[in-house]
Parts: structure tokens; sequence; C-alpha cells
């Protein structure tokens, strides 16, 4: 269902998104373009962020949903959300490197937390962030998220996930409760 915020428009991506989905989320993480933005991960992973299969693995499950957020026509932004139960998963999230910093994101997330509130009956939402990250880290943190100190490991090895150049990099879970 299509929902409107702000100049945004939110829908459900389709198979034909998926070329232009891979192009924003490489473009917010990856190489030079990413630096005109900061979200970029482009000083401590090269490669991919993500691929086609893995983009169209989300469209296709039946527990997920990938938003595409559109500006004038245009897809700008995305994010990934899976209902897990009691909570949701948020991620795959990125703004195009040219537009962050217009506050685009706090829209996108506020209705990401909506959506699985009320549609869901989430009562958490959860994601995980490359600890090193503190500058993102912070920001979701002034938008009610928590860290619980709860690691995972780097898919080292796996180039799928990039080519990592440090070697310290994990995962953290931070949450936020909805209710």
């Amino acid at each position: 269902m299509d929902t409107a915020h702000d100049g945004l428009t939110f829908r459900d991506a389709v198979d034909a998104d998926v070329d232009a989905l891979v192009a924003l989320i490489e473009s917010a993480y990856r190489g030079d373009s990413s630096r005109t933005g900061w979200t970029t991960e482009a000083d401590i992973l090269e490669g991919q962020r993500t691929d086609p299969e893995g983009v169209l693995a989300v469209i296709k499950s039946p527990d997920s949903r990938l938003l595409a957020v559109e500006r004038d026509g245009s897809v700008i932004a995305c994010c990934q959300l899976e209902h897990r139960g009691t909570h949701a998963y948020f991620g795959m999230f990125a703004v195009s490197p040219a537009l962050q910093g217009a506050g685009f994101g706090k829209t996108i997330i506020a209705e990401a937390e909506r959506f699985a509130g009320e549609v869901w009956g989430a009562e958490e939402m959860h994601m995980t962030v490359i600890s090193v990250r503190e500058d993102l880290i912070a920001w979701y943190e002034r938008r009610g998220y928590r860290r619980t100190g709860e690691m995972t490991p780097f898919p080292y090895g796996d180039e799928r996930f990039g080519l990592p150049q440090r070697d310290d990099l994990r995962f953290e879970l931070l949450v936020k409760p909805l209710a």
C-alpha cells in the first residue's frame, strides 16, 4: 500500500526496481559517490554492499517488505522491514548520498516504525550496525535506539558483504521499543 509523507511516497519494491535499488545502495555505502554523504562505509569496506540476488530475495520473502521511497517519481531511498514475531528487523537502509542530511532518514525510519508497530504489532525494532560506525550509531541513538552490547561477527571471507579493510569489524544489535 502506498503512503506519502513530507513529499515522499512509500511503496513496496517490485522486481523492476532491483537494478535501481542495487545502484542506490551501492552509491550510499561504497566508492567515491558514497563520500558525498555521511553514511559511507568506503573507508572500512570495499567491494559490493549488495547484489541483485540479495535485493530480489528481500522483495520475494513473505516475511519482509522492501520499501522503495520516491520523491518526484524517482527512487531516492529504501529500507527493509522483516517481521520476526514480537519484533521487526530494520535493514538495507539507504538514502541517496546527494540527499543525505535533509531529514529524509528521520521520516523514513519513523514510517518504518509506524508500519511495524501498527500493521505487524511489533513491540520492538531491531537492527544491526557495524560497531565502529560511531557516528551512525549516535544518529540511531538520537532516534531512541539503544546499544545492547550484543555482537555478531562480520562475515569475513564472504565477498557478498564486501571486502573488509580492517580486522575488527562486527555488528552490534540496536533495539528500540515501539509501544
